[in-house]
Parts: structure tokens; sequence; C-alpha cells
């Protein structure tokens, strides 16, 4: 698949994700925090992460509702090449960063490190059912999570999108860090680590 065919299908797919009504959103976001919290290693303690849905993502606020006591929730903030993370909670000061996505008003180097997170769910373009994903193009997860295709070490990840998200194949590429689970409103996904 060529760069010009991944930006191609990111367009259909991110246009799949808008045209969902909003009824059905509502019920995705429902039934998805119910398979978030049933995945065998939700219960982990510790700081978990999340995203500010944007351009037709499934939301996550009633899985952030639900946690338990021992997780905090925490947002992305971007920090220059890097994903670092900070807590958040509903009503605490956002800050829009370079793309327009909201982030928590913080200094970005007392961020958490990726490697300090205990389970992250990062939102997707697009995904196959042997667990390749599509993001967005800017590899922020990817580099972000380099240090897992080294070693199994925390923290779980998790992706997340709308079942009409999923493409029948798509290319693992070197640098792509595999997820332990796959989520959407229809299903639960865990893959086999990627071969490229």
């Amino acid at each position: 698949m060529t760069y010009d065919d991944r930006q191609d299908l990111r367009q259909q797919l991110r246009q799949r994700r808008r045209d969902i009504a909003p009824a059905a959103r509502i019920a995705a976001a429902e039934t998805l925090a119910a398979r978030l919290l049933a995945l065998p290693f939700a219960g982990v303690a510790g700081h978990v992460a999340g995203y500010w849905a944007m351009d037709g993502e499934i939301a996550l606020h009633r899985w952030q509702m639900q946690l338990p006591p021992r997780q905090t929730y925490c947002l992305p903030v971007l920090h220059g090449r890097l994903l670092r993370f900070a807590p958040w909670q509903p009503g605490q000061p956002l800050a829009n960063n370079r793309y327009g996505i909201p982030e928590p008003d913080v200094d970005p180097a007392q961020a958490l490190r990726p490697e300090e997170m205990a389970l992250v769910v990062a939102p997707l373009v697009g995904f196959d059912a042997q667990g390749r994903r599509l993001g967005m193009g800017g590899g922020w997860y990817d580099r972000s999570f380099a240090f897992r295709q080294r070693q199994a070490a925390p923290p779980w990840l998790v992706g997340v999108g709308f079942s009409v998200q999923q493409v029948p194949s798509l290319p693992a590429r070197d640098w792509d860090v595999a997820v332990d689970a796959l989520c959407t409103e229809l299903a639960t996904l865990h893959p086999e680590p990627l071969n490229p």
C-alpha cells in the first residue's frame, strides 16, 4: 500500500466515522465503555490514558466516569516528538495544542512519560482483524511506545474505534507498535503480535 493509498484510506475511514448519527455515537460510547471495563487487564492500578475525541472519534467519557478509584485518568500532552500524559478531570483547564486538540494546561516536561502509564487507550482511523492499525499518520503513539518493541513492558495498549472503521487487511510496518486489544462497540479483538 503506497503513501497515497494510505492517505486515501484515512480520508474514507474518517468520513465513515463522521457519518455516524448522534444517537448511534452515544450508544457506541456506552458499549465501548463496557468492553473496555471487561478487558482482563482493565483493573490495573495506576495512571490510565484516554484522549479528547475529535473528528468523529468514538468518545471515552462513559469509560472515564466508570474508572475505579485506584486509577487516575490522564490525557496526552505533546512534548517534542513524543506524547506525555497528564492527569485530568472535567472542569480542569485545557489548552489547544498545535493540532487544535485540547490537552491539560500543564508543563509537558512535568507530565508522565509513556513508561509510567499502566493503560493507554488510543483512537484509530482504521484497523484489521489481525490487529494492524492505521492512525492519523503522525506516528505519535508508535514513537512514544517504541520501547515496547524491544521488551514486553507496561503499559497495556488498546486501540478503539467504531466497527465501520474495520478493513479487510492493512500492511504492517517495521515501526508499528502492537496493541494488546482492539475494541469497538461490537467486538473486542485480542490480536497476536505483529509480524511485518
